[in-house]
């Protein structure tokens, strides 16, 4: 996180150029030093009189308070169950052992491990702050009165002028420190990432030559950095901002021969020679479609000068969209506060049906949403209309695809890591792989280093139904992968990855059970699904298909992972729960 101050609405200090950035202010004395919000409330509470009536007052309106929630939720919940209460939103329960595995502890130290710990205590207790009844009902209603009346914004949105929202971390890594600063880099590290982008890159870049490729890496700049004007009414109109430390990187990426399409001088021409023109969307992180599609065709010259694409150009379509800054505001449904904005898409078609990527390509992009905003529906702003779909029109030939919403420092290098450990070689024939993210991955992201190394295909141990089948099983959760809160990031799809054992297909064939590593949604706009819910122990029915079968449709959305790196190598199957 910054070190730098949260910057209001309508704040009166210009948005600074990288070089002047201040890094760190003197040490303050121990004497001075600032007092935490905490520390702060106990010093006024050990500090205020009150008479016995107020206490009694105070203290009775406390409890009326924290126990009208449950009350209210337990009234819902036997409401909509027909007097027969099942608390599945606001199910702290889940958190702690059935009573099955309580009879079945041996020892009081098998029973204590399974008390819950304080992580699994604090999910449940996010899943009731976001899922009860009054929060779904009170939260988007104060917020609505805060953003409308009061300018405010909440914890992940800034709030900027005309009508303009920011997303946080975008706002953070242009004004934080420098991402390259050595006490910065090591706070991280303690923290348990790896903070060198330029180690990961370049041992990226080295792995690829060994095999004769080539790398281009494209960092795309920051909504703030482009449109600061938006945020501050002091920015320049005419200025362009990156984080003190992007400078330093680019140049330390060149002396060791790496590639950069850099889109800020170029975006930056495109803004001064059309001084009113808005180059990013107004309520959402992402570019324009009509920036995107600029930064293709500079790109497609950058890797091949003078391409020309093919002729003939895609017909326009009108999208509105609701921008993802927009939703983690969580207004009420039918606010205007901030109401869907109007785009032009150009949807690529390729031999009469839209565009598809293409395993046998030469050219390999590695991408974040910047290259699934107008690709993925799911986000909202069309389809086959993205950056890939644009950057393969232009260079006039196709290209194959591993995109994924988040996390771009590491997460389209795990996905092809996997796959080649797995002993499916997706760099066969590869001569270039173009390398996108956002910036703010520099001074936010985990650039774990990784081995791109081809592995032997081994026999399968996890249970995979074959391509174009659909098997109906039970089988028992033994761990789940972590799910994001809704509205707490920009994406408003998630898919969770569950390790199965005693796999039972329904068919009654199999003599023996099996292991399975299922792939599941777990939020669909912005609102958790069943299997969000899901806890080790439980035991549920599925229908499974193969992940290659539908690998196409739901590889781009963002995903979580099992925490245990052999059940990571196994082949994935696509699940739907059966309730």
């Amino acid at each position: 996180m910054s070190n730098e101050p949260d910057i209001p609405v309508g704040h009166d200090e210009p948005l600074k150029p990288t070089h002047s950035l201040p890094r760190y202010s003197e040490p303050t004395p121990e004497t001075h030093r600032k007092v935490s919000r905490e520390e702060e409330a106990e010093l006024a509470l050990k500090n205020t009189l009150y008479s016995s009536g107020t206490r009694i007052v105070l203290i009775l309106a406390f409890l009326l308070t924290i126990l009208s929630v449950p009350a209210i939720q337990f009234a819902s919940e036997m409401r909509s169950s027909g007097g027969s209460p099942r608390l599945g939103t606001f199910n702290l329960f889940k958190a702690y052992p059935s009573w099955e595995k309580i009879k079945a502890a041996r020892s009081a130290h098998e029973l204590w491990r399974l008390l819950p710990r304080g992580s699994e205590l604090k999910a449940a207790e996010k899943e009731m702050e976001t899922q009860s009844v009054v929060s779904e009902w009170f939260l988007p209603r104060v917020q609505w009165l805060l953003s409308e009346k009061l300018g405010a914004g909440n914890e992940q949105v800034y709030l900027g002028r005309d009508g303009w929202l920011f997303y946080r971390p975008d706002v953070d890594y242009i004004t934080g420190p420098s991402f390259l600063d050595s006490a910065i880099a090591l706070h991280r590290e303690h923290a348990g990432v790896q903070p060198d982008p330029l180690k990961a890159i370049t041992d990226f870049r080295d792995q690829l030559r060994a095999r004769g490729i080539d790398l281009i890496v494209v960092p795309v700049p920051m909504k703030p950095g482009v449109d600061g004007e938006r945020l501050s009414p002091r920015a320049p109109r005419e200025s362009v901002f990156q984080n003190d430390s992007f400078s330093e990187f680019k140049k330390s990426l060149e002396e060791k021969s790496v590639r950069v399409f850099d889109p800020l001088p170029r975006l930056a021409a495109r803004k001064a020679a059309s001084p009113d023109r808005s180059l990013y969307l107004r309520s959402d992180t992402h570019w324009r479609p009509e920036t995107m599609e600029f930064v293709a065709q500079e790109l497609a010259q950058f890797v091949r000068p003078g391409a020309v694409p093919i002729a003939g150009d895609p017909l326009a379509q009108e999208i509105t969209g609701t921008g993802d800054i927009a939703r983690m505001l969580k207004l009420p449904e039918r606010q205007q506060v901030f109401p869907p904005e109007p785009v032009t898409i150009h949807p690529v078609s390729a031999k009469g049906g839209p565009w598809r990527a293409s395993k046998a390509a030469e050219v390999l992009l590695l991408g974040d949403s910047f290259s699934n905003i107008y690709s993925l529906g799911a986000l909202g702003w069309g389809e086959s209309a993205g950056f890939a779909e644009h950057l393969s029109r232009v260079l006039a030939q196709p290209l194959d695809c591993i995109l994924r919403n988040s996390d771009a420092a590491f997460a389209t290098r795990e996905i092809l890591s996997r796959e080649l450990a797995r002993g499916h070689d997706r760099l066969a024939g590869k001569k270039l792989v173009i390398w996108q993210f956002a910036t703010r991955e520099l001074a936010f992201g985990d650039w774990k280093l990784l081995k791109m190394q081809l592995g032997q295909p081994k026999p399968a141990n996890f249970f995979v139904p074959k391509s174009g089948e659909t098997v109906t099983a039970t089988a028992t959760v033994q761990a789940v992968s972590n799910v994001p809160r809704p509205g707490t990031v920009p994406y408003r799809d998630h898919i969770l990855a569950l390790h199965l054992v005693d796999v039972l297909p329904a068919d009654g064939g199999a003599k023996d059970s099996f292991e399975s590593l299922v792939y599941l949604e777990s939020m669909r706009d912005n609102v958790l699904t069943p299997a969000a819910r899901l806890a080790p122990g439980d035991r549920i029915t599925l229908s499974l298909r193969a992940w290659s079968d539908v690998s196409d449709k739901f590889e781009k959305i963002n995903r979580s992972e099992i925490d245990d790196a052999a059940v990571q190598l196994e082949e994935p199957c696509w699940a739907e729960l059966i309730q």
